[in-house]
């Protein structure tokens, strides 16, 4: 063991040479898989509609590194204008100088992480240089739309329907944030093994054009097989004007249940240490609005403490202006002749609301734009639709999207072209027998 002096690469300057490698191997791949194809369309080109002007060089930034490729350039005779035909049939006519996979990429680190900024570096932590900077980033997001599903199947007669408002900082000095109203909607519970969950949900952000409740079913009539005439609606809400607002709105069509997880939070913030708490806690998870309303207004002036006694105040008004909110909405169903067997209790807002505060708070301010963008992003992600972007579509988090799997001919020549490249152009395996990472990587060649 003394006599041994060859000095072995560490762990990490192996992976960095087989990351370089890659890169460049994968560079020339892709350079000649391009031009190639370039030369394909050149050949079967309408001649008489495109002539040939020369050929251009493009700088194309991918996942793997930089690309510099040629391309053939054009005039295309019938509209006037010059043209790359290779962008056009390979969907990247009006691009920048990045992949559409870095687009992609990008996007999906911008929404699902922390920030803009964030996404480009972890680009350039990973690949070693910038590929493409946060701004870039929050332009592309900016233009992305999405792609709405076909029109769902409702299953039942009743819809539920979870709303709540977050309040979000706006840029500009001076400027007033704004509250983001959203709402949920989904068709009832179903088992997931030993959990429960919420099936096919929705999500729905107001974009303030309309109120918010004809924007609202205007969205259930475009997304889903909703008849106004069939339909029942079971809306769990605080006790903001906005969200009361459905009672006029829907009159008999909905049952307006107020958000139990906000009572109980107000009520146990005022009472938690009263000798009266007990009983109301009892019968707020009873149903028994009566006696709530009774134990909460004989509780008036025992607080011993003025801004205390103000909340609950304002708490037994808002809860005697809607008092049938606070009865079991199974009970309304019934009596409208529908099955309530499966049925639980409302109350995922809260959890709603904290996946969006994630992303939108946090001490971040936002532009109006630039937030509906987010909220675009966000929406997209949970109820995984793909999204229309600059350079194609991003659907990384569509669980059910299957793999076109594409032309034999296609698939044939790429790997031709990888086989052909990738063939001795290892530089290690040029340098001298004796040292450790020639024979190492000797023995894996022929793998």
């Amino acid at each position: 063991m003394n006599k041994n002096t060859t000095k072995y690469p560490t762990l990490k300057e192996i992976e960095l040479l087989v990351w370089r490698q890659l890169q460049e191997t994968y560079s020339v791949v892709m350079k000649q898989l391009l031009e190639a194809f370039d030369q394909i369309i050149a050949e079967k080109r309408d001649k008489k509609r495109y002539r040939m002007m020369g050929k251009r060089t493009f700088h194309l930034d991918s996942l793997f590194g930089q690309i510099s490729f040629k391309r053939n350039y054009y005039k295309d005779r019938k509209a006037g204008k010059y043209v790359f035909l290779l962008d056009r049939y390979l969907g990247f006519e009006g691009a920048g100088s990045f992949s559409p996979l870095v687009e992609e990429a990008a996007i999906v680190l911008a929404v699902k992480g922390p920030s803009f900024r964030k996404a480009a570096q972890t680009f350039e932590t990973l690949f070693g240089y910038s590929v493409i900077s946060h701004e870039t980033i929050r332009q592309h997001l900016l233009q992305a739309e999405i792609f709405q599903k076909e029109k769902e199947s409702v299953q039942s007669p009743v819809l539920f329907v979870e709303v709540d408002g977050l309040y979000t900082k706006r840029q500009g000095q001076g400027k007033k944030g704004k509250e983001e109203k959203i709402a949920a909607v989904h068709q009832g519970w179903e088992k997931n093994g030993k959990r429960t969950q919420l099936k096919n949900k929705r999500h729905f952000v107001h974009d303030g054009k309309l109120p918010f409740w004809e924007a609202f079913e205007e969205f259930l009539v475009e997304n889903f097989e909703y008849d106004p005439m069939v339909h029942k609606l079971i809306i769990n809400g605080d006790g903001a004007s906005w969200i009361t607002a459905c009672r006029a709105y829907f009159k008999d069509r909905a049952f307006y249940t107020i958000d139990r997880f906000h009572v109980a939070k107000a009520i146990r913030s005022l009472f938690r240490k009263h000798p009266r708490y007990r009983k109301m806690r009892v019968a707020l998870a009873s149903f028994d609005r009566e006696t709530l309303l009774t134990e909460l207004n004989s509780a008036v002036g025992t607080l011993e403490d003025e801004e205390k006694e103000k909340e609950l105040e304002a708490l037994i008004h808002q809860l005697e202006m809607y008092p049938e909110a606070l009865r079991d909405y199974r009970e309304w169903l019934r009596e409208q002749g529908i099955d309530t067997k499966g049925m639980r209790l409302m109350g995922s807002a809260e959890a709603m609301m904290h996946v969006f505060a994630n992303r939108l708070k946090n001490g971040r301010s936002w532009s109006d734009e630039g937030i509906s963008a987010m909220m675009t992003g966000m929406v997209a992600i949970l109820d995984q639709l793909p999204l229309k972007t600059m350079f194609g579509r991003v659907e990384q988090w569509n669980e059910e999207k299957e793999e076109k799997k594409p032309a034999q001919r296609i698939l044939k020549k790429v790997k031709s072209v990888v086989t052909k490249v990738t063939r001795d152009n290892i530089a290690y395996l040029k340098g001298r027998a004796s040292i450790p990472m020639y024979q190492a990587l000797k023995e894996i060649r022929g793998i």
